[in-house]
């Protein structure tokens, strides 16, 4: 089980508590901390996880995908470092900066999108082979977004054009369509049960319309989420990555608000907001993607930290993982990340020009939540002492145990 204290809650009024677990201040003094090794003998080389023992892992590094080599060889996150260690050329046909990860639903097919290429590429983990879709093909100039619906057919927002592009699994052109009031729009998530497209309009500095706009699948605009530009609960400020839940709340990256906030697909209203701005646990600095696992527990990105904070379906912290760095595992400015089935994670390590695998591990339901009466520990130090951000690239907030 984990058991938490809270630090002090988020000042908006429906905000969710934000809450840390008791094992963070041995976290820090170096228990969960991962040091890689400098040569590339495997009996030597240290896999990532989180925590590291004698804790219960929670979280395993399971590998990369760059390109099809990573398919064919069947590569392990040895391989991997390995590989790293050695340095040498990455082949010709690899990712260049992923920034949208989209899941079949029976957890077989990765799509990405790779914005400098204007390429979309589909990792066939069954087949083991890697198929692209060329900007001759699909008239893409800046693809980010994608998302699919439940025939498969792809989603793509080309931000460059201010436009969804519709495509079948083949890469065949369905449709094209915008709004009028589009301004900069960069993510997209679908809703298959209500048959809703969410996308979102990251818009400008000078204009005040940082909405989510929601349309059918055939591109006919329903309605607005959000109050448009602001700082208050329901406003927005640079939106960008979304997501939803099995009851189909839509989750909001509210990047330049260092937050996250939950909309009711029907009323529109906001149910709840993980986070806000500073160094904390449980605080952001630049939160990007964001996914949901099948406990419900809450995955968001922080490109800036380059890690990955981990929520309850309370707002309460459980754990971080990631941290900077090109060491296979680690991450440079990391940006989406999607969950399947099984609760393997991908996050597009974008600077680093591959998409990270992670594992949820020896983890069920109940390890989510807290005993009521649960006693909150002795702190010593500041929350902003015990950041993410100060804790260095690889370290551990869990009470996990």
């Amino acid at each position: 089980m984990f058991v938490n204290y809270t630090v002090p809650e988020h000042s908006r009024r429906r905000s969710i508590a934000i809450t840390v677990l008791p094992l963070f201040l041995a976290a820090l003094h170096g228990c969960a901390t991962v040091t890689p090794k400098s040569n590339a003998d495997p009996d030597t080389i240290v896999e990532l996880m989180w925590p590291e023992p004698p804790l219960k892992t929670r979280i395993k590094f399971l590998g990369n995908l760059a390109s099809e080599h990573d398919l064919r060889i069947g590569r392990t996150w040895k391989e991997d470092v390995v590989q790293f260690l050695a340095g040498g050329p990455p082949p010709f046909a690899q990712l260049a900066n992923p920034v949208g990860i989209a899941l079949s639903a029976d957890a077989q097919r990765v799509y990405v999108t790779d914005l400098p290429q204007a390429k979309v590429f589909i990792f066939d983990l069954a087949s083991k082979e890697l198929r692209s879709w060329s900007r001759e093909e699909t008239k893409l100039s800046g693809p980010m977004g994608i998302a699919l619906d439940a025939d498969e057919n792809v989603y793509i927002v080309d931000s460059y054009e201010n436009a969804v592009r519709v495509f079948d699994r083949q890469g065949k052109p369905l449709r094209t369509f915008g709004h009028p009031s589009f301004h900069r729009v960069t993510q997209v998530a679908v809703d298959q049960k209500r048959g809703r497209l969410y996308v979102s309009d990251t818009a400008h500095q000078n204009v005040s319309d940082h909405r989510i706009k929601v349309f059918d699948l055939t591109g006919e605009f329903i309605k607005d989420l959000g109050n448009g530009k602001g700082d208050l609960e329901g406003h927005l400020l640079f939106p960008t990555y979304l997501s939803l839940d099995d009851k189909g709340q839509l989750y909001v990256s509210d990047t330049m608000n260092g937050r996250v906030q939950v909309f009711d697909p029907e009323s529109g209203k906001v149910v709840a907001v993980y986070g806000e701005r500073g160094t904390a646990f449980g605080q952001f600095e630049r939160p990007k993607g964001v996914a949901v696992d099948s406990f419900g527990n809450v995955y968001v990105v922080d490109s800036a930290w380059a890690n990955v904070q981990i929520f309850n379906a309370k707002g309460q912290v459980l754990l971080f993982f990631g941290g900077r760095g090109r060491y296979p595992g680690l991450m440079n400015n990391p940006t989406a990340i999607a969950i399947d089935k099984d609760n393997r994670i991908f996050v597009a390590d974008t600077q680093n020009f591959r998409l990270n695998m992670y594992q949820l591990v020896n983890t069920t339901a109940e390890d989510s939540f807290t005993p009521a009466d649960a006693q909150p520990p002795t702190v010593s130090s500041s929350p902003k002492a015990a950041s993410p951000q100060a804790a260095g690239p690889a370290q551990v907030v869990t009470g996990m145990n």
